[in-house]
Parts: structure tokens; C-alpha cells; sequence
């Protein structure tokens, strides 16, 4: 064999070995084809990133009441920002915002994040959940932000349930109360006959004294 024909044959061989490496090095841990990317919408504006964005309705369909907007807002700029509103453009309801303490505004602190949703954190309710969105579907959400100005991207309506359910309305209906067998409604027999009896006796007493 020439030295030539030496050199090109160990010249693919090194080829092979290098692509078999790069392969074994994208099937370990860190693989691109192994991360998980959350469903949850997200979306970035200049200095502001607003993740795990979703629109959480009552755990069961058939219920009616609030529904929640849960989302993380984080400020890597120098200024803090104000959140001074949360819409659904085109669904007609409002959005009540309330701060995880007491009164005042929503504020993200420069270098700091806001979380909406869940114990603790500050709050976004759409009264009018039912109506608002509709699970399975994706709701337009928008925030309205002090120096960002208006930040808008695509959520998906989900029912408080598995790791949403922590998240969800704090404000579930209270079941109906039915009466027990003990309390008896007006005018029952029972009612009637004591009634009467009280008469009866009222009137021996009245003939007795005469």
C-alpha cells in the first residue's frame, strides 16, 4: 500500500471515531433531545421576562367561579416596574389584581421577580371564569407594565387540577346546605299536633276557673 492510500485510510478512520464520540456525547444527560420545555406560555420585552403563564379555571368543568391568571414577571433592569394591569383582550371580563400584603400596587423590583398565583403570592382573578375561557383553549393574555408598557402573548386555559392545583382560585363554591333529619320544616304534623294540644290544655284551664 502506498503512503498515500496509509494517509487516507487513517485519516477516515480518525472521521469515524469523531463522529461516533459527538454521537455518544449527545445521548448523555444534557442530550437537546432530553430537555423538557414546559407547555406554559412565556415570552421576553427588553428587560422584563414573563414565564409559566397560564389562565386556571375551577378543577371541575361543570362548576361555576373565579378563574386565576398564574404567572412568574421578572425585571432584570435598574428600575422597578409596576404592574398596572392584566386583561384578556376580547373577552369582555375583568381582572382584579391584589398584592400578596395588604394594599397598593403590583411591583416587580429591579433585579427581582413578581409571582402571580399560589399561597403567598399576589393575585390575578377573572371573576367571571366561565365565560372568560374555556379549558383546553388559548387565551390572550395581556400586561400592562409601568415602563414596559403592554406585554401580550398566548395562554393555555387549564383546570386547577395535578401541578396546577396549587395555583388555581382560592375561591371555590361551598356545597348547598340541606337540611337534617332532625329539623323539621313549618307546618309539619308534628308542629300542628303540639299546637293544638297547647289550645286544648288553654281551655280545660279556662272552664275549670269558671
Amino acid at each position: 500500500m502506498s503512503r498515500s492510500l496509509r494517509h487516507g485510510a487513517l485519516a477516515a478512520t480518525a472521521i469515524v471515531f469523531s463522529i461516533a464520540s459527538l454521537s455518544a456525547c449527545a445521548a448523555g444527560n444534557d442530550a437537546p433531545t432530553l430537555k423538557v420545555r414546559p407547555d406554559n406560555a412565556a415570552t421576553s420585552v427588553d428587560h422584563v421576562k414573563i414565564q409559566n403563564v397560564n389562565v386556571i379555571t375551577q378543577p371541575d368543568r361543570d362548576t361555576e367561579g373565579p378563574a386565576v391568571v398564574a404567572a412568574t414577571l421578572f425585571n432584570d433592569g435598574t428600575k422597578p416596574e409596576t404592574l398596572e394591569s392584566v386583561t384578556l383582550p376580547g373577552s369582555g371580563t375583568t381582572v382584579k389584581l391584589t398584592p400578596a400584603e395588604g394594599d397598593g400596587p403590583l411591583v416587580i423590583p429591579a433585579g427581582g421577580r413578581l409571582i402571580l398565583g399560589g399561597k403567598g403570592n399576589a393575585s390575578a382573578v377573572i371573576e367571571s371564569g366561565r365565560e372568560a375561557a374555556q379549558d383546553g383553549s388559548v387565551q390572550t393574555v395581556a400586561f400592562s407594565l409601568s415602563e414596559t408598557g403592554e406585554v401580550s402573548l398566548g395562554a393555555t386555559v387549564v383546570p386547577a387540577n395535578s401541578v396546577f392545583k396549587d395555583f388555581g382560585p382560592s375561591s371555590l363554591p361551598s356545597p348547598k346546605a340541606t337540611p337534617t333529619s332532625s329539623e323539621s320544616a313549618p307546618g309539619t304534623p308534628s308542629e300542628d299536633a303540639s299546637e293544638q294540644g297547647s289550645q286544648d290544655t288553654a281551655n280545660d284551664e279556662d272552664t275549670a276557673s269558671e
